[in-house]
């Protein structure tokens, strides 16, 4: 593993505690990963390929224990990344200005600090007796397509936008929207990094590090999600480190 200086353990401090709060509903993370890297200056050549890996391993841990604990139906996932899976390749492919990205990436956060700070003021309902309805496949296909087109152009899975969307619709209970959710990212941010490295090829070097914080992150994690509630206070941060990173890249 490459040495990592004072900057890059730091971040791995963030990754890990990013990855926790994150798998335990379901998500890989990658608002909270860009919010931090955002924080500390890194290029966007170098934050869309991190977060994307990050994701992939968190996604991955995620899909494979929430299906374990029988909370992925994937009849579900299938009209959603039918359509996200290559609007997220084909969009990572695309080169995106400084300028361009900041203000793309801070209204994502903005939107981001808003979803995590509601369902921080929901932790704890019970909605088990909820009447849900069936899955509709052109809608599910339209947005699929859009949150497939913003995860690639900004390195995230685009559950921060499916979760709400789902327990919205009524299409799903709260633990099967983030079942259903991480498996969405998973496949998004391994095609979206599939298009990004076809694109330039180029990983950072303090990666392997970063991707063993939040490997047990996720495992910390999806423990929480399965097995009980994750705690609201740890959601009320995140979602203000998350309006900070925007307010920082929407004003400069």
């Amino acid at each position: 593993m490459p040495a990592m200086g004072e900057v890059e353990w730091i971040l791995a401090g963030l990754f890990l505690l990013v990855a926790v709060l994150y798998s335990s509903v379901g998500h890989a993370g990658a608002s909270g990963y860009l919010a931090a890297m955002a924080l500390l200056g890194f290029a966007p050549e170098q934050m869309r390929p991190t977060a994307l890996a990050l994701n992939l391993l968190v996604g991955g841990i995620g899909l494979y224990r929430f299906h374990r604990a029988g909370l992925v139906d994937f009849r579900k996932v299938l009209p959603f990344v039918l359509a996200s899976a290559p609007a997220a390749y084909f969009a990572a492919r695309y080169p995106i200005d400084k300028a361009s990205y900041s203000l793309l990436l801070g209204g994502l956060l903005l939107v981001s600090a808003v979803a995590v700070w509601r369902s921080a003021a929901r932790v704890g309902d019970d909605d088990a007796g909820v009447m849900l309805r069936p899955v509709r496949w052109l809608p599910a296909l339209a947005a699929g397509a859009a949150i497939g087109t913003l995860s690639g152009l900004t390195g995230t899975g685009g559950a921060i936008f499916l979760t709400p969307l789902l327990l919205l619709m009524r299409w799903t209970h709260s633990r099967e929207a983030s079942g259903v959710s991480v498996a969405f990212v998973w496949i998004n941010s391994a095609l979206g990094l599939a298009g990004l490295w076809s694109a330039t090829g180029a990983l950072p070097a303090a990666l392997p590090g970063w991707l063993l914080a939040v490997g047990i992150g996720a495992l910390l994690g999806t423990q929480l999600g399965i097995h009980r509630l994750p705690l609201k206070g740890l959601r009320y941060a995140l979602a203000l480190v998350l309006l900070v990173a925007a307010a920082k890249l929407l004003l400069g």
